[in-house]
């Protein structure tokens, strides 16, 4: 049995990140270069540089993923039945909502190169995250899918 997917984001590390990394990684090398043999240089740099790769593409691996019947957000899911109303916040409503204005038992899948967000309330009584807050490059898209998937879930 397959599920429809009506929206899906993978939540990558911005260009901008993978080349100041890598501008990092080269004045290492030019300050190695100078200071040890060059295959120590080279060989250090190179395993910092896959370090460095794994660790982003682990970091932006995340997914939010809304399918029939439940919401993904990284490792955490929660059926449809639960969810209660979605709501795009730009940037200035996400900084609020992250800091100043956030519950602590909030469940949350932030990113800082993302500064919008959709805050999605919970009405599981036993679930004790009040919201979920989820970083996201489609605000809209992804409100507007999570209200379309409770509509669909309260249908059944």
């Amino acid at each position: 049995m397959t599920t429809a997917t009506s929206y899906r984001e993978r939540l990558h590390v911005p260009l901008r990140w993978w080349v100041q990394g890598v501008m990092f990684i080269a004045t290492l090398w030019l300050a190695l270069v100078v200071a040890v043999p060059g295959l120590w240089a080279w060989s250090i740099t190179a395993a910092i540089l896959a370090l460095l790769a794994l660790a982003f593409l682990a970091y932006g691996a995340a997914e939010i993923v809304v399918t029939e019947g439940r919401l993904e957000a990284g490792s955490a899911r929660i059926d449809a039945r639960w969810l209660g109303r979605a709501e795009a916040l730009d940037a200035e409503a996400a900084r609020r909502a992250a800091g100043v204005d956030a519950d602590a038992r909030a469940f949350l899948l932030l990113r800082p190169y993302l500064k919008r967000a959709v805050k999605v309330a919970i009405e599981d009584p036993s679930d004790p995250a009040p919201y979920w807050l989820l970083s996201t490059r489609r605000p809209d898209e992804l409100a507007a899918a999570l209200t379309a998937l409770k509509g669909s879930s309260a249908a059944h």
